[in-house]
């Protein structure tokens, strides 16, 4: 049997009907004394009130304790409680992040797996693909997708085509990316999506068909691409459309998985195709990697070996964009000396058209991201003389 303290319930509802707005800690200890006594009315209250406070919070470990009180007492909500799938999701999710915060990467995927048993099953597919396990990951989207639990947009469609190519189900990842294409070009000629995602798209098709020696659909979707921004070029998007770099980064981020180390449950790297929702540890250690690939390039340069120097030189533009690539303020100062100095480099390579066509083709989707469509068209035809020529 519970004993209630009837003073503690007492100064609760004193609190709670006081003149004063409580903070956020005092409203987490009278919703906790109120949910025992009336766990109808006042266990959602906990949950959200543990949940708020979790965010306000700047200690990892705090954050923890919150969001694993806070799905505990959703868990225990009772089956007709108003919104209790909802907000135990809620939960869930912040404890998940909490966790994988601290590093913390069983607890969490275990936690992601019961998110997935109440029908959310997106963070357990970052996870899986975080450590490699692309194929399970995949088959989780097409779960998703034939239950008709997840939308066919931009975003899942292409984190499920990356994970397909990750697994080495090329054939697989091409007909799903081939489905998103087909969709941006009805919604292109309606006006439904800006032509620059559209380029976007195209651009890392072909990249997708060369990785497997399909020259000849690389070089359709190439100069499909060169149509696109031809049109750009010349009379620039219909309509004004509101940021769209995660687009761009998105697919750039993805565009560089091959030269990272392999993913694996030990050795844990970003779910690449997917813009946000990295685990905490995953992003930092990416991050995280800057200083030695920094260190590797001095070394590169004064070696004089050019075309590692370029390469690390990308992966070291790849997490500027994952750092500044989502945020339209100073976008172009801040990114712009990456591409630049990727281009350079690489014009340097007398003999080395391919990596000259792969710097100016980042940076042409870069300016398209920019809305400088002319720069854009510029570099990317040079890019396909150089890939149609060699």
């Amino acid at each position: 049997m519970v004993t209630i303290d009837h003073d503690a319930v007492l100064r609760a509802r004193v609190l709670l009907l006081g003149s004063d707005w409580p903070s956020r800690a005092e409203l987490v200890g009278a919703y906790r004394v109120l949910a025992e006594v009336s766990p109808k009315a006042y266990g959602p209250k906990l949950v959200d009130a543990l949940l708020s406070l979790g965010y306000e919070t700047r200690d990892p470990k705090a954050a923890v304790a919150l969001a694993g009180e806070a799905s505990r007492a959703a868990r225990g909500l009772g089956a007709g409680a108003s919104n209790r799938a909802e907000q135990l999701c809620r939960a869930l999710d912040a404890y998940q992040a909490a966790l994988f915060a601290l590093g913390r990467r069983a607890e969490g995927r275990a936690v992601c797996e019961e998110l997935a048993g109440a029908g959310r099953s997106g963070p357990l597919v970052t996870v899986l693909a975080e450590e490699g396990r692309y194929e399970e990951a995949a088959e989780l989207d097409e779960e998703a997708a034939r239950n008709g639990t997840t939308e066919r947009s931009f975003w899942n469609r292409v984190r499920r085509a990356a994970n397909l190519e990750g697994a080495g189900l090329h054939d697989a990842a091409a007909d799903v990316f081939r489905e998103l294409l087909d969709d941006t070009r009805r919604k292109a000629a309606e006006q439904k999506t800006a032509l620059a995602i559209l380029t976007w798209e195209l651009v890392h098709f072909s990249r997708m068909r060369e990785a497997v020696g399909d020259g000849e659909g690389a070089a359709a979707a190439r100069r499909e691409a060169l149509g696109v921004l031809e049109e750009l070029a010349t009379t620039g998007e219909p309509h004004n459309w509101s940021c769209i770099l995660d687009w761009w980064r998105t697919l750039f981020v993805l565009s560089g998985r091959a030269a990272e180390p392999a993913a694996s449950p030990e050795s844990p790297m970003p779910p690449f195709g997917t813009e946000g929702g990295w685990s905490g540890d995953v992003r930092d250690a990416f991050q995280g990697m800057l200083p030695g690939l920094e260190a590797e390039a001095a070394e590169l340069r004064g070696a004089g070996r050019l075309p590692e120097l370029v390469d690390v030189r990308r992966r070291i533009g790849i997490r500027a964009a994952v750092r500044d690539g989502g945020h339209p303020y100073r976008f172009e100062e801040r990114l712009t000396p990456y591409f630049d100095e990727g281009v350079t480099l690489a014009r340097g390579l007398s003999d080395d058209p391919v990596r000259l066509a792969r710097a100016l083709t980042d940076r042409s989707m870069f300016f398209a991201a920019a809305r400088s469509f002319e720069a854009a068209h510029a570099d990317y035809a040079e890019a396909f003389a150089l890939l149609h020529d060699s």
